[in-house]
Formats: structure tokens, sequence, C-alpha cells
């Protein structure tokens, strides 16, 4: 999280299901899969800036990642906690500076006509031959 910014294990929700993913004869037995939820709005770890920024971001409150790609269900909570976080960190980062235009060089002027009258050139040598 930017700045050290840690979210509270009350704030986050999680909740778990049988998987379709891997898990040999258990996968119908162990409740692996796991999905996270984290509602931004209500997020005392936020400030309102934050809270803002993420919010304009993401386009809604609430954050919700599922993960089932592995056999544990400790390595699915590990795993969407850290898609959690990347989503968040994403949502919260400063928007890119915008592009500053620059002008084109002297140099690459001079090439650019020279290019031109060239080709102008070589297209008028193509005319009809006059004595």
């Amino acid at each position: 999280m930017p700045d050290g910014l840690v979210v509270p294990a009350s704030e986050i929700v999680e909740q778990f299901s049988r998987s379709s993913g891997p898990g040999g004869q258990s996968v119908n037995t162990s409740d692996s899969r796991v999905e996270v939820a984290y509602d931004v709005s209500t997020s005392t770890a936020l400030t309102d800036a934050m809270r803002e920024r993420a919010l304009r971001s993401l386009g809604s409150s609430r954050i919700v990642i599922t993960a089932s790609e592995h056999r544990s269900q400790h390595r699915n909570r590990v795993a969407a906690r850290q898609r959690l976080a990347d989503r968040l960190r994403a949502a919260l980062a400063p928007p890119p500076l915008p592009r500053v235009p620059t002008k084109p060089t002297r140099g690459s002027q001079r090439r650019r006509i020279e290019g031109k009258k060239r080709r102008s050139q070589i297209k008028s040598m193509r005319g009809r031959v006059r004595d």
C-alpha cells in the first residue's frame, strides 16, 4: 500500500466456498475458494482525498476479489489479499502527468523538407522527354 497504508482486517470480509479448481478428490469436500470483499466508502484506513480518488478510479465503492487457483484455502486467501492490495494500489495511484507536446527540432524539419524536395524531383523526372 502507498505510504505504509494498512487496511484493518476487520474491514475485509472473507467468505469461503467449494472451489471448482484444482484439488483432486478433496475438491468437493473442502471450502478452498476465497472471496474477499472490501468497501472503500466506509474504510477508516483511507483519507478523504484517497477515498475520492479510489471511488473515481474504481467506479464502485465495493471491491470483490475471488481466488480459487490453489488447492489450499490459505494460499487462496494470500492470493486474494494480494490482488486486493494490487487493485487498491492501482486505484490510489495519482493520475499520470499530461503529455506536453514538443516542437520538432530544426534538424528534423530540414530533413523532412529535403526528403520532400528529393521525392518531388524524382517524380518530376518521370514526365515526357522533350527536345
